[in-house]
């Protein structure tokens, strides 16, 4: 399953990385500016328990560039 998940802060980060690194869907992330630096260099990150888990997806500002996906998950602030 394709999934996309569109803004990779708190929230949108977890699930990314949990949905990663679960292994039956190949994630992509929709970001901006550091966020996007980041995950482009080092994959999404989440700190459970005193560890790190690493999860490489594809992320990009345009979401065109991903193609289409089976399921978006929209995790941006409400304003």
């Amino acid at each position: 399953m394709k999934v996309c998940i569109y803004g990779a802060g708190a929230i949108g980060g977890f699930i990314g990385t949990r949905l990663a690194l679960a292994g039956d869907s190949r994630v992509s992330v929709v970001a901006r500016g550091d966020s996007l630096a980041a995950i482009r260099g080092r994959g999404l990150r989440l700190q459970q328990q005193g560890q790190w888990l690493v999860a490489p997806v594809t992320a990009s500002d345009d979401p065109s560039e991903l193609g289409p996906q089976d399921l978006v998950v929209v995790a941006v602030k409400a304003p």
